[in-house]
């Protein structure tokens, strides 16, 4: 006798996928002290107004959530998404002692994470959110999101 689980859950809707990044970063905040879901929630609309598709939109909203352990790699292994919003958010989550070259290089060989990178890396390096930083960190921040432009082989479009 088989114990199947049954059919496979339905793939997650864009409001479900917004409702676990909100939750799981609940308390976090970014480096101003802001909330850390207004930073998801601009990369989710940069990509939408870039063309994104609804499974980039989808790896918006979760692309930081395995590398700050808001969710696990397992969670993410197992959660209803498709193929592709797994592997743009694996391709976007850094890896600890990883050169930024082969973090570069993994996001230009997952077709669609460069896409939502660069909403990442235009909302990280907007002016008026490195403005209220102090200069040391919002030099720092500059030279490494221009280097990641660099890498990454075009400029972000704004």
């Amino acid at each position: 006798m088989s114990h199947d689980s049954g059919p496979p859950a339905p793939p997650l809707t864009l409001a479900e996928v917004e409702a676990t990044a909100r939750a799981a970063h609940a308390g976090q905040t970014d480096k101003a002290g802001r909330p850390y879901a207004g930073h998801l929630r601009a990369v989710a609309e940069g990509v939408r107004r870039r063309g994104g598709d609804d499974e980039q939109i989808a790896a918006a909203w979760l692309h930081d959530a395995v590398e700050d352990d808001a969710l696990t790699e397992r969670w993410l292994e197992e959660a209803p998404l498709s193929r592709r919003t797994k592997d743009i958010v694996l391709a976007l989550t850094k890896r600890a002692g990883e050169p930024p070259e082969a973090y570069a290089a993994r996001i230009l060989a997952t077709p669609g994470a460069l896409l939502v990178k660069e909403a990442d890396l235009a909302h990280n390096a907007d002016p008026a959110r490195l403005a209220v930083l102090d200069e040391a960190t919002r030099t720092r921040l500059t030279e490494k999101y221009t280097r990641m432009r660099a890498l990454l082989g075009r400029a972000v479009r704004e």
